[in-house]
């Protein structure tokens, strides 16, 4: 099955803050965290962030910075712009990038692609041609260890896209779309596209436009049509939805067809409002728009799940869920592991933030990392010497102990649970 052509949206970062990438002295009027999980929300495939930091001390902001847009986009990421040794490459991948890109303008970045292909992985590796003038230059630069040529030519015409089409290597080209993004798109060697965004338009409109043109892009399908669903007297079919993270319930709400071929195609949770017999987009007036992340249906087709990046509140009260009321509840121990890490990593980070008189978190926080690296060290012994035992119940004491020091470094370095279940679903 052949892949399909990914939108790419790309901006630049210089001092914390969103760039444009046609007019580096422009900046986006949303925040630069906003926009990446705006665009990660919205149906673009992937984020390409030119790092345009001038000094070293911007620079590890904007790793910083990439750290957090890998968390919050929940899309993959394509990273570069100031790579000066293979510090820098390990420092992009690390903050959760897919791949880092090394511009082929710079003679010292294509000393080192080849050295970051072996060290990396020739997928983790890209090569950013600043324009068609550097085409000649992509077998080498694939020769080298780059898997995908970057055109950062904005200035496209039919003459460089066949001279794009030419060449054997796999290309992501660069600009603003327009009429000419279809042709762009059908070039065989071209995956995707690095779109120059306005920050206000999602990409899911722009999908819909393209797919309509015969042009294979990631949209929302269902195998099943509406007119399978089993509905309710009045035409509906009752909508729960969740958060996707959390699992946490969010509200029930339901659906007619129009409602759900728009929420298809919008890729934001669209619902019928039977008080007002009208369409219901969630968040059209609040901003708590909810953004899809999968959608289900029940053994019995009478029933969907949706599992959503809920922005705001869900509830018109401003609560986070409609459930909020306890009719009645019977106390019960909290077992599910990432719960109960998050639970403890959070009473943590109050401490640190709000150090309690006793606390033996603070007295932690208070000597520094090399007394919360010699208890980490100390505890992983101690689970070694428990091992060899025959009785696991001390082996079970000790592993919670080095948990609990774990997450005092965790918190003392700035890692997060989601950090480190990501990295682990990556791998």
């Amino acid at each position: 099955m052949m892949e399909c052509k990914k939108i790419i949206a790309g901006f630049g970062i210089r001092e914390g803050k969103a760039v444009r990438l046609d007019d580096r002295a422009a900046y986006y009027e949303k925040g630069l965290l906003e926009l990446a999980r705006f665009y990660g929300d919205s149906g673009a495939d992937e984020l390409f962030l030119l790092d345009l930091s001038e000094s070293e001390e911007d620079h590890e902001k904007t790793i910083g910075m990439m750290k957090e847009i890998a968390r919050l986009s929940d899309i993959p990421v394509i990273a570069g712009g100031r790579v000066k040794r293979l510090e820098d490459v390990k420092k992009y991948l690390y903050a959760g990038a897919k791949a880092s890109f090394l511009d082929g303008s710079s003679e010292e970045n294509v000393d080192l692609m080849k050295e970051a292909s072996d060290r990396f992985g020739d997928d983790k590796v890209y090569a950013y041609l600043p324009d068609c003038s550097y085409l000649e230059s992509a077998k080498e630069y694939a020769q080298l260890g780059a898997s995908v040529m970057i055109l950062g030519d904005l200035d496209m015409t039919e003459e460089k896209l066949l001279k794009v089409s030419e060449c054997k290597e796999v290309f992501l080209l660069t600009g603003s779309g327009g009429e000419f993004l279809p042709a762009v798109l059908k070039t065989e060697n071209v995956n995707g596209f690095i779109g120059i965004l306005d920050g206000e338009a999602g990409c899911m409109d722009l999908k819909q436009d393209l797919k309509a043109r015969g042009i294979d892009v990631d949209t929302f399908e269902s195998p099943v049509s509406f007119s399978g669903f089993k509905l309710n007297s009045d035409g509906l079919i009752p909508v729960i939805t969740q958060d996707y993270r959390t699992g946490q319930v969010l509200m029930l709400a339901y659906m007619n067809e129009e409602a759900f071929q728009k929420t298809l195609e919008t890729g934001r949770m669209t619902y019928y409002s039977r008080s007002r017999g009208e369409l219901w987009l969630k968040g059209e007036t609040s901003g708590h728009y909810q953004y899809v992340k999968s959608l289900s249906i029940d053994c019995d087709s009478d029933t969907l799940l949706a599992k959503v990046n809920q922005i705001g509140a869900a509830c018109h009260t401003g609560e986070k869920t409609c459930f909020y009321t306890d009719l009645v509840k019977k106390e019960y121990q909290e077992t599910n592991p990432l719960k109960v890490f998050e639970d403890v990593f959070q009473v943590i980070m109050d401490r640190k933030e709000n150090p309690k008189e006793g606390s033996y978190t603070n007295y932690l926080f208070d000597k520094g990392i090399d007394k919360i690296l010699k208890k980490l060290g100390e505890e992983a012994a101690e689970i070694i010497i428990a091992a060899k035992n025959p009785n696991s119940e001390e082996v079970k004491y000790e592993i919670s102990d080095f948990l609990y020091h774990m997450m005092v470094l965790m918190a003392q370095k700035g890692v997060t649970w989601e950090d480190i279940t990501r990295e682990l679903a990556n791998r």
